[in-house]
């Protein structure tokens, strides 16, 4: 597994996010009036956009002649948002999930040279930075994540999180739910990130340094590949994920989660805050992944972030905007209500529920932590393949031969 010494020293530097200190930031005469739309990658029932409206509530309180629109998600965000960019209609701010230096780069203004960029937390420099030292969105947590569960339930169950280091653990703990009338993984087939985001984290180690490069370097590890969808079909086999994997929404799973009536569920910490509406005493958790080629990992890199489109009617105004979200006030709020660690140095998080997961996992850096593989190895465009695929493993539609090879054509086709 690539485990670099990086790795280690960004989760280190990570949790420097935690100890606050004072900043600059703030908002200024917008002047003129302007409405800006605000891509915020939030879905509607999300709790973060409510924190992110009453923040924006009041600074169009102070500035009266400046409208955000807070427009939010769907299941087509990133392909949406393709289409949008290749035709010219760029909304003035978007959310970049994780591809602001990558993809969207070449549409966006430079941040680096706004008052609040000295408090960039350079853990997400490797995720974010260009050589030149630019970056393109404000970071508003740093991600870092693994496999969520319900603490109580493992505990229930003898499950002690921090002995699972290999598949084989996982799976013997994945067996002991379902034995106990515990639904061992909980996905989505609707919002459907949550197949990807399967295959996707556990991508990010389970391959060898040698593999990873080829990646790169156009060459598809059709073996290595399949080998993932293998252990995702033998899950499907076994029983292993709830039976309205097709109907279920992000609601649902995190409903699931804070009742109990689920294990596992390979998501992002923002699943935490949909658990605690439904049940506020909810006790969960995250955990490393485990991986056949060393010791388990983390996985994350960019978070939620926001950048301004570079030719923006509005610019100066969207920029504005976005230095008030930079505010520490405002981004620990932000931060906090996604349940990640901050994305500038002088802003602070209350990690809630996943403080103990922050302080056994993430704190001590023994953990590396990997960038998502399908930002880093695998080319452009490639996402919707790999979700869809997925699904269909999971739903027993596709075998992993047949998916493995949809998933070669298309990283094939987004080489040339």
């Amino acid at each position: 597994m690539k485990s670099t010494l990086a790795g280690v020293a960004a989760l280190a530097a990570i949790a420097l996010a935690l100890t606050g200190c004072s900043g600059d930031g703030g908002s200024g005469d917008s002047g003129g009036s302007a409405k800006l739309e605000m891509q915020t990658n939030f879905g509607a029932t999300d709790p973060s956009l409510k924190v992110l409206t009453e923040i924006t509530e009041k600074y169009e309180a102070d500035h009266p002649d400046v409208q955000i629109e807070l427009v939010p998600s769907t299941d087509t965000y990133e392909a949406d948002m393709k289409v949008r960019l290749a035709s010219g209609d760029v909304p003035d701010i978007w959310a970049t999930h994780g591809w602001s230096l990558l993809r969207y780069s070449q549409f966006l203004e430079p941040l680096d040279t706004q008052p609040w960029a000295k408090n960039f937390n350079e853990a997400l420099a490797p995720a974010m930075k260009n050589d030149e030292g630019q970056f393109f969105a404000l970071p508003i947590d740093t991600d870092v994540a693994g496999i969520m569960y319900n603490r109580d339930v493992l505990e229930a169950n003898g499950i002690d999180p921090a002995s699972v280091k290999s598949w084989d653990d996982f799976d013997a703990a994945l067996k002991t739910l379902k034995d106990a009338g515990v639904i061992p993984i909980s996905s989505s087939g609707k919002d459907s990130w949550f197949a990807g985001n399967i295959t996707d984290f556990i991508g990010s180690g389970d391959f060898t340094e040698e593999q990873f490069e080829g990646f790169k370097d156009g060459t598809f590890d059709e073996a290595g590949y399949a080998e993932i969808l293998d252990n995702v079909a033998a899950w499907q086999k076994a029983g292993y994920f709830n039976p309205d994997y097709s109907a279920a929404t992000t609601d649902d799973l995190g409903r699931a989660l804070a009742e109990g009536k689920t294990g596992f569920i390979f998501v992002q910490n923002y699943l935490a805050a949909t658990a605690l509406g439904f049940n506020p005493d909810a006790n969960i958790g995250y955990m490393p992944i485990p991986s056949k080629e060393g010791e388990p990992f983390l996985v994350g890199g960019e978070g939620r972030a926001y950048g301004v489109a570079k030719d923006g009617e509005h610019k100066e105004e969207a920029l504005d905007y976005i230095a008030f979200l930079a505010e520490p006030e405002n981004e620990s709020k932000l931060a906090s209500s996604i349940g990640g660690i901050p994305g500038l140095t002088d802003a602070t998080s209350d990690l809630g529920v996943l403080t103990e997961s922050y302080e056994t996992f993430v704190k001590p850096g023994d953990y590396p932590l990997m960038p998502y593989f399908d930002r880093v190895y695998l080319p452009n465009g490639i996402w919707d393949t790999m979700v869809t695929t997925t699904d269909g493993v999971i739903t027993g539609q596709m075998s992993p031969e047949d998916a493995t090879k949809q998933m070669k054509s298309s990283y094939d086709s987004l080489q040339k």
